[in-house]
């Protein structure tokens, strides 16, 4: 049996992508060799990476002018190459600090150029993201940066902010719900949440953007290289890139994003409607900031929270400990978590809280 995997990343996949991949992992269509195997140049493999990108711009509407990048090194990699390729000298880049993930991309970009923090709620309990209108933003800054959604405090943008050039780490969010791509430069996604394995970060930046980049960057660390080489300048990590493409397969048949959004509201609901339903549990997040893909919540006697992460784990919901910086409890319920797994949790927490109180 499956267990229920709530781990906030690496994070559960699709059980259909799971078993297809599993069927063809030995041999792929008849070839008689692993995707792992082969060349990122051959037509075997050349078909599924157009593909994914295909289906990608499908799934989000991307409109012309804009690249589909396949990158690696994580979210964390991006934090320096953004400032490395779009601040030129003398400019000031906008960050909003909403928490952890927020902060670490503010400390990289700062050793790069100059920074201005446009807003600061990175510490604030109940855990939130910034509201639109209290952004202190620098006139002609070169870009503004947010994070779409912070996992370990579960706090998400719901309304983002206009600007010339938005930038956006949607590692947590990324393909759950509609966007309008439009809006932003550029947004970046490590895989291991949303997408698929770890391996590969999803990079969507308009064309234009990549022009920025001064001649003193390295060749590699140039969005316009990866532009210029379809993501093959280097070799490019083919099973990840696989394996999101079965994952843009899976999303395509549910009903696309919007079937997607209206899926992960649904489950979320229930869950957040089942911490506010008692005093047994209370939710981390401001409320009108909740996110939908990591649902944080504290016991009001903590000391038990080792003993319902325990005992949960012994019901197959697993990886439901808080991150080691916040502690409580989090339940990472992305695309992928299937519904009867929030109804499990739910469940137990109703058992729980009557043994317990």
């Amino acid at each position: 049996m499956r267990a229920y995997n709530f781990s906030a990343g690496p994070a559960i996949l699709p059980e259909e992508v799971l078993k297809e991949a599993a069927a063809e992992l030995v041999d792929y269509q008849g070839t008689g060799m692993s995707i792992m195997e082969m060349s990122h140049r051959g037509k075997e493999y050349s078909a599924i990476h157009d593909e994914c990108i295909a289906n990608i711009k499908e799934l989000l509407n991307i409109p012309e002018g804009y690249s589909v990048l396949f990158m690696t090194g994580g979210a964390s990699t991006q934090f320096p190459l953004i400032p490395m390729n779009l601040l030129g000298e003398g400019q000031t880049a906008d960050y909003t600090d909403s928490g952890a993930w927020a902060s670490k991309a503010i400390k990289e970009a700062k050793m790069l150029g100059n920074i201005n923090v446009a807003a600061d709620c990175g510490k604030e309990i109940p855990t939130r993201v910034p509201a639109v209108d209290e952004l202190n933003l620098t006139d002609g800054a070169a870009y503004l940066h947010i994070t779409s959604n912070e996992t370990i405090s579960g706090a998400q943008w719901k309304v983002f902010p206009e600007h010339e050039c938005l930038i956006a780490d949607m590692s947590s969010d990324i393909l759950s719900r509609p966007l309008d791509v439009s809006k932003f430069g550029l947004i970046y996604a490590g895989s291991q949440k949303n997408l698929g394995p770890a391996g590969i970060t999803l990079v969507i930046i308009k064309d234009e953007l990549a022009e920025r980049c001064p001649d003193t960057v390295p060749t590699i660390m140039r969005y316009k290289t990866h532009i210029a080489n379809n993501s093959l300048y280097n070799t490019v990590p083919t099973f990840p890139v696989y394996m999101l493409c079965l994952v843009t397969r899976w999303l395509k048949a549910l009903g696309g994003l919007e079937g997607m959004q209206k899926l992960n509201t649904e489950k979320a609901g229930k869950l957040y409607d089942c911490i506010d339903g008692t005093d047994f549990y209370t939710g981390t997040a401001v409320p009108e900031f909740r996110s939908n893909m990591n649902v944080t919540w504290r016991l009001a006697n903590e000391d038990l929270e080792p003993v319902f992460i325990e005992e949960a784990s012994k019901r197959n919901l697993k990886t439901l400990k808080g991150h080691r910086s916040v502690g409580g409890i989090r339940a990472s319920i992305y695309n992928a978590f299937p519904e009867e797994g929030v109804d499990a949790l739910i469940s137990f927490m109703a058992a729980f809280e009557a043994k317990h109180s």
